[in-house]
């Protein structure tokens, strides 16, 4: 999650920069940091180099690359008549790319099960925050649902008064009648 882009001003900048602030999901907590250094690579520089390198190997950068200098390389031992350091069938570039890979698939595979124990870490406290959030809402509906009952009560309790003051009303009433009645007769 990110808050949109807002454009800060300084005073050397006759054009604003944008400045985005990436604030993490409340299940993604400080513990997922924590995590992510404590798995397969480890928390040393070796660790965090080893898996830059392996993610370094995906992108397109190094797939241009790796391709420019082979094609270089190709060229240089194919067609120079001079300075061949590896003529044709190129078992030094095989080799290159045998220890390349030799490297290369252990740091990948590395990778891998890092992004793996983070992404698990994530989603389990994404489970934990789903859950809590899911408990909330069944103690606000318990909440809701008793205070419903409460104000039924007292709904019935306001109908049940209201019903007896008004058979209070019609008793006086006729009771007064009767005095009236009873009063104008003895005048009489």
């Amino acid at each position: 999650m990110s808050t949109p882009p807002k454009a800060v001003w300084t005073k050397r900048e006759e054009k604003p920069r944008v400045v985005i602030t990436v604030r993490r999901p409340p299940y993604a907590s400080a513990a997922v940091a924590v995590q992510e250094h404590r798995s397969a690579f480890g928390a040393d520089p070796f660790g965090r180099i080893a898996e830059r390198i392996a993610r370094f190997f995906g992108t397109p950068k190094y797939i241009i690359g790796q391709s420019i200098v082979v094609i270089v390389w190709i060229i240089l031992n194919a067609f120079a008549f001079a300075g061949r350091w590896d003529p044709y069938p190129f078992i030094l570039l095989n080799l290159a790319f045998s220890l390349q890979a030799a490297y290369a698939a252990p740091l990948i595979l590395l990778a891998q099960t890092r992004q793996a124990d983070r992404d698990k870490h994530i989603e389990e406290r994404a489970e934990q925050h789903h859950e809590e959030e899911v408990r909330l809402a069944e103690e606000r509906v318990a909440s809701i649902k008793a205070e419903t009952d409460k104000l039924t009560n007292l709904l019935e309790s306001n109908t049940k008064l209201t019903r007896e003051d008004k058979d209070m009303t019609e008793q006086v009433a006729e009771l007064t009648r009767e005095i009236h009645t009873l009063l104008t007769q003895r005048k009489a």
